[in-house]
């Protein structure tokens, strides 16, 4: 479990790092003259820029192991983030972050995959992944703030610099700290099978996982993609900016307020992941409506949702994958998710005008949550539906 302690650190810093960028990344690319358009695109070529990354990192983690991915992640971030504070245009950044969208693909996968890996009870991964969303939203609940404050105070371009060796700090001390395990793991299996097994460890005896179910994440990303899109909009001046920094901790104060529920954990996996998804599109159907109640009130709403959903989805692929090939699972949920925050901020974008971006988060996921148990049900065993 030591493993586990310094890999939540390091993602509490790494989170930290990256979602202190939220409310200041619109607002910088307005200063260099950016539309919102463009913005919408400059988001969507961060997330697809993460396809060929979250391909890369789902054989490379299961063939290599988590560590080497994490400790080239943070750093490659930390030097795009340098030469980030010293951009002049709107298409220099739009490079920049393209390439860090794909050096920043190969961590969500391979912390995933090092989490998974740290024990084989399905109860013990399930704590596993809660403490990652517990790890993620806390540093989401300050952080977004404090990159606003940041601004504020010292300007974009040493903010940037600032995030920047953080990052590569982090990926430093995340050499020497992070120990990988695969190839205890592997040793242990293939000392376990009969001889005639050695050859086929049990990383070829993966269960095929319906490809429906990444249907949910890809509408959940889009959904966060336009909220993303549509919050940073809301600020014309430098206070306004440390107040959509305060919006966005409010999303994660709800997720940390279902994720401190640990009664939850004994609801199936797949129970939280549908009845959590449904509850998010009605929130977003609320904002979108306009409904006569404090926008931050559901932004707290939309937060407790999600609280519920992100680390479920995690426990429910473990579930589907029949406990092989976890680099690869989580490569392909990555991707999703990357399509999906592709999509939001192009299509928040370009129809904005036309149609309330939240109406598109909210068909997306209602449409994923109508489709999820079509297959979900004859491919978990009956105990997990209810139990």
């Amino acid at each position: 479990m030591k493993t586990a302690v310094w890999l939540y650190l390091f993602l509490f810093v790494a989170f930290f790092d990256l979602h202190a960028q939220y409310p200041i990344l619109t607002p910088f690319a307005i200063s260099l003259g950016a539309a919102p358009s463009f913005i919408g695109l400059m988001m969507g070529m961060y997330s697809i820029t993460h396809l060929p990354g979250n391909l890369i990192a789902g054989y490379g983690v299961d063939r290599y192991g988590s560590r080497l991915f994490i400790v080239f992640s943070l750093l490659a971030a930390g030097a795009v983030l340098l030469f980030q504070s010293h951009v002049t245009n709107p298409w220099e950044l739009l490079l920049l972050r393209s390439i860090s969208g794909f050096v920043l693909a190969f961590l969500s996968p391979a912390c995933l995959a090092l989490l998974a890996r740290l024990s084989t009870d399905r109860t013990e991964q399930g704590k596993l992944m809660a403490g990652n969303g517990l790890v993620h939203t806390l540093a989401s609940v300050v952080s977004p703030a404090a990159g606003a404050y940041l601004v504020a105070k010292i300007g974009f371009a040493t903010a940037f610099t600032l995030l920047g060796w953080v990052l590569i700090v982090t990926a430093v001390c995340a050499l020497f700290f992070i120990k990988d395990i695969k190839a205890k793991k592997v040793e242990a299996q293939a000392a376990s099978l009969p001889a005639i097994q050695k050859e086929k460890l049990p990383l070829e005896q993966a269960t095929p996982i319906p490809w429906l179910v990444y249907l949910l994440p890809i509408s959940i990303s889009c959904a966060q993609g336009i909220l993303s899109f549509e919050l940073p909009l809301l600020a014309k001046s430098q206070e306004a900016m440390l107040t959509t920094g305060l919006l966005f901790s409010v999303v994660s104060i709800g997720a940390l307020v279902t994720l401190s529920m640990l009664f939850l954990n004994r609801v199936s996996a797949y129970l939280r992941t549908l009845w959590g998804s449904l509850a998010l599109a009605l929130v977003y159907f609320c904002i979108a409506a306009d409904i006569p109640a404090p926008f931050a009130v559901m932004l707290l709403f939309l937060g407790m949702a999600k609280g519920i959903i992100l680390p479920a989805l995690s426990t429910l692929l473990i579930e589907l994958s029949g406990g092989a090939r976890y680099g690869r699972t989580f490569s392909v949920l990555s991707i999703a998710f990357s399509v999906g925050a592709f999509i939001g901020p192009m299509a928040a974008g370009q129809l904005r005008d036309q149609i309330s971006p939240y109406y598109i988060a909210f068909i997306g996921l209602m449409i994923a949550v109508s489709l999820l148990p079509l297959h979900i049900s004859r491919a978990l065993p009956p105990r997990t539906h209810f139990t």
